[in-house]
């Protein structure tokens, strides 16, 4: 029987180490084996009844005779932890008249316990320093969600929500920390892995953003803020926070580095050739190229108006996503091969483009969008969606 501490992993993985010896739930297609253990591991304060197992693991199609199903769960969960030391599945699992119980005297360390600790020492430190060290160690204890092989059973999901929760708010707590000691390169690292594994928390990108900026990864934090952008647009329907938008345009200012010629600049800015039709963009820069035409219009007197195009469905019911995508990707090209070369476009939202169009009437724009409904109605007869248009006149600035 080993005497060191048994060290068991649960978050980003199940594992279980002894010395140079280590049994993972990557290592075994049993499913209900490993679940069996956590359970016991987690619950490791009490027996566990022979009837709460079984609920356990044939909760939804029962056993035709649960009680020898689960003596046979047993002796092959007992034989899944032998690889750690001679025996170490009876000395781990112990028999307790109608229970049983993972075994009390033997030492062990499990990252959940530890994570939760250091997560609540961090919060009572006394000092900041304190606090930076404590919750750096918690945070490098959290490498993913809570058991995620388990991650449907009824048990985990609580559990799951609860741990991933407090890794939000400790390292949302802790990035302004570092940012205030220049700490640069440990807030980029923590907020990279923190946007693998959530990339739908906007604060997230923000404070990596700024990371990035300060480490002048320029290039890195425009790919991250345009990635990010097309995921929530397409997830949510929604564009970034005005704070995000504003790091991103100090990123795209940065890009050059060093001073340019005027002749690397001018062909910076020279449109690729063959690119006829209306000059599609993204929303970001459509809003930067509506602002100055809004300022140019006020002295010249200039009529411009604004086609917004949304995709409904043909029917009762919503879109499925991959038709959706389907949808936008030909109205895009229609848009861009129709239009004439001075219109300028972008996709304001997950079912919505918006077109802007200088010198053009009420009555001239409405021709324009409705040539754009009835072409793709001819060209795509069969498509689950409609589109359907609406006429704005730009506001001048005052």
């Amino acid at each position: 029987m080993e005497s060191t501490p048994l060290e068991i992993q649960m978050l980003g993985e199940f594992s279980l180490r002894s010395g140079g010896s280590c049994v993972s739930d990557s290592n075994n297609r049993t499913k209900k084996i490993w679940l069996l253990l956590a359970y016991m591991i987690y619950h490791r304060m009490r027996p566990v009844p022979l009837s709460e197992m079984v609920e356990l693991l044939w909760e939804e199609a029962g056993s035709a005779n649960p009680l020898n199903a689960l003596k046979t769960m047993l002796h092959r969960a007992r034989a899944t932890l032998d690889p750690l030391w001679e025996n170490a599945g009876r000395d781990l699992i112990l028999r307790k008249e109608n229970s049983y119980a993972w075994n009390p005297d033997l030492p062990l360390t499990l990252d959940i316990d530890d994570f939760e600790r250091l997560c609540r020492e961090g919060s009572q430190a006394g000092t900041e320093m304190e606090r930076i060290r404590l919750w750096l160690q918690a945070l490098a204890l959290y490498r993913g969600d809570f058991l995620p092989k388990l991650s449907a059973e009824t048990w985990v999901i609580p559990l799951a929500t609860y741990y991933h929760n407090l890794y939000v708010d400790t390292l949302l707590e802790l990035l302004p920390l570092l940012e205030g000691r220049d700490r640069w390169e440990e807030c980029e690292l923590l907020c990279r892995q923190a946007v693998e594994r959530d990339p739908f928390i906007e604060s997230f990108y923000f404070h990596w953003l700024r990371a990035l900026l300060r480490l002048q990864r320029q290039r890195e934090a425009v790919a991250a803020y345009e990635e990010m952008s097309q995921l929530f647009l397409v997830n949510f329907s929604v564009m970034p926070s005005d704070e995000l938008r504003s790091l991103y345009r100090e990123a795209l200012r940065e890009v050059n580095e060093n001073t340019v010629p005027a002749g690397v600049i001018l062909e910076q800015l020279r449109e690729p050739p063959d690119q006829g039709g209306a000059l599609l963009c993204e929303y970001d820069v459509f809003k930067t190229i509506y602002h100055s035409l809004a300022r140019s219009i006020l002295r010249s007197g200039d009529v411009v108006h604004l086609g917004l195009i949304s995709i409904l469905p043909q029917r009762e019911g919503e879109l499925s996503r991959r038709s959706l995508d389907r949808v936008v990707d030909n109205l895009r090209e229609l848009i861009r091969t129709t239009l004439r070369r001075g219109d300028v476009a972008a996709r304001c939202s997950v079912s919505q483009f918006i077109i802007m169009l200088p010198q053009a009437n009420f009555e001239n724009s409405r021709m324009v969008c409705d040539r754009l409904i009835r072409t793709f109605a001819r060209q795509y007869p069969h498509s689950p969606a409609r589109l359907q248009a609406s006429i704005h006149p730009m506001e001048p600035n005052e």
